[in-house]
């Protein structure tokens, strides 16, 4: 077995030939190629100049997918052609699994001999993290977007606001941070059990912090798609400013889990906030989809709410679940003026038109998924069913807070994005999938990696390798060397065999399904 039978996820190809690559001290790149060629010197102790015997450059026509690259490796030199800086990286990240330089780099670096050719078989293969209930440092960010470009993951969808707390500093609203940015204490477990720890929660991250996190990530091949959740889950934007809820009521930075009734009214001072807030959003990510959630929006206090109902009428509304849609799409289309696209929980496909260039995320299954793509509009497979790597890794009674359904590391590999009832034109309609990281329950960068990995792993496998060539056997072959890797960058990922007596969580209620 050679190191090309070991990468992971899954090339297009991979063939071994005889001999090594001795690396020497200096790789060379050209002006498309020098952020991958950097990273690969800081990853394996060389430098960079503008030639050398590891030698990357850019040729659209030799790799022509987007993303693509062709990597030969021969005793004298290592040659990459990558169509877009994108492929350089994911060219520089195979020869880090090639080389096996996980670790503080040897003073003698090796490549074996062969050929790579390689591309993605989505656009979109993403990872939601969910900062928003359990803030994680700056650090934390930095330190999962380098795992998820290791696993050639290209979007990191970050849920910056929720009903427990606001992590997104905007000029003129210093209260956002100052109030909405703090909870009094957090549920331990799963409601209506569990217990309140006592201990105040949050943090915040500067303009500054993400412009940092932003640009951390593109030298690295992703994209920060942020997410700003309106009209619900708002209510830490309402415990700051309650002139933002319905009955004026200060109410507290929310400590529990699941869905909130304080929700954001639908006055038109209201949407002027927001569309303030989706200002600064644009201005600081570069990302072309922006987030707005849209999910999860109860109507109790429109539907007791006099003003909501005059509102209602105003605007020609027959129902008051239709207020939903209304304000959604004074965001999407204020996104739209700006040249952005918005991306919205399937929810927002329910409750009225859908403004043209909206993407779908389809999480409560494939359904809404398979039918915006019908009906011409790009879709994320997101189905909690599938690929939720919050939810329980097994059906054991000792799995750390268990909750949602058991989704295995053989489950998520398993997972397929196209659905079987989609064909024809539609199928084009699918930009990818996506596994949500939510943190009700992962109130640390461990048990954040207890929960991804290697579940991340075998989601990363699915949405680059080629659907024929993947091999639920064959990843079970390359993973014990793949977790000498996680192991290497220090992620406390959950063992094969079952968590580690620090991993468990024993007393801590669930609500498995």
């Amino acid at each position: 077995m050679t190191a090309f039978d070991l990468l992971l996820p899954q090339p297009v190809t991979a063939i071994p030939a005889p001999g090594v690559h001795v690396v020497g001290p200096v790789i060379g790149v050209d002006d498309g190629t020098a952020r991958a060629g950097t990273w690969l010197a800081a990853a394996l102790g060389l430098r960079v100049a503008d030639d050398g015997p590891i030698r990357f450059r850019l040729d659209p026509t030799a790799a022509p997918q987007a993303e693509g690259y062709r990597l030969e490796i021969t005793p004298d030199q290592v040659s990459v052609v990558a169509a877009d800086a994108a492929g350089a990286h994911y060219a520089a990240q195979t020869l880090r699994q090639l080389s096996g330089q996980f670790r503080v780099p040897s003073r003698t670096v090796t490549l074996p001999c062969g050929v790579v050719a390689d591309r993605p078989r989505f656009g979109w293969r993403g990872c939601l993290l969910d900062v928003a209930r359990h803030f994680m440092p700056k650090a934390g960010v930095l330190r999962f977007i380098d795992l998820l470009a290791a696993h050639r993951l290209n979007v990191l969808h970050l849920h910056l606001t929720d009903d427990q707390g606001w992590r997104l500093d905007v000029p003129g609203c210093p209260r956002l941070v100052e109030i909405g940015g703090w909870r009094t204490e957090s549920r331990v477990g799963a409601p209506p059990t569990g217990v309140m720890d006592g201990r105040p929660h949050g943090g915040h991250y500067s303009t500054a912090d993400l412009r940092e996190i932003v640009a951390y990530a593109a030298d690295r091949a992703i994209t920060v798609v942020p997410e700003v959740d309106i009209p619900g889950h708002t209510q830490a934007a309402i415990a700051a400013y309650p002139s933002l809820g319905n009955t004026g009521a200060d109410v507290p930075v929310w400590t529990s889990w699941g869905i909130c009734e304080n929700v954001a009214n639908v006055e038109e001072s209201t949407v002027d906030f927001f569309r303030a807030v989706f200002d600064h959003v644009v201005d600081v990510f570069p990302s072309r989809v922006i987030g707005v959630g849209g999910d999860e929006v109860p109507l109790v206090q429109w539907e007791r709410s006099a003003a909501a109902q005059r509102r209602r009428t105003e605007l020609g509304l027959s129902t008051t679940g239709e207020l939903h849609g209304w304000f959604v799409r004074q965001i999407v289309e204020h996104l739209a003026a700006k040249g952005r696209r918005a991306v919205g929980w399937d929810e927002i496909a329910g409750v009225g038109p859908v403004a043209d260039g909206t993407v779908i995320a389809s999480w409560r299954g494939e359904r809404a998924g398979v039918a915006a793509a019908q009906a011409g509009f790009d879709v994320v497979m997101c189905p909690e069913q599938h690929v939720y790597l919050d939810h329980r890794q097994s059906a054991d009674p000792d799995e750390p807070i268990p909750v949602g359904s058991v989704h295995t590391l053989d489950d998520v590999y398993r997972y397929e994005p196209i659905p079987a009832d989609l064909t024809g034109p539609a199928v084009a309609h699918v930009l990818g999938a996506q596994a949500q990281v939510w943190t009700e329950h992962l109130d640390s960068a461990r048990r954040v990696d207890y929960a991804a990995f290697p579940r991340l792993a075998a989601f990363a496998e699915v949405v680059w390798s080629p659907a024929p060539a993947r091999d639920l056997a064959d990843f079970r072959r390359r993973l014990p060397a793949h977790l000498e890797r996680l192991d290497a960058l220090g992620v406390e990922y959950r063992p094969l065999a079952g968590p580690h007596p620090w991993q468990l969580r024993p007393g801590v209620p669930g609500r498995p399904r």
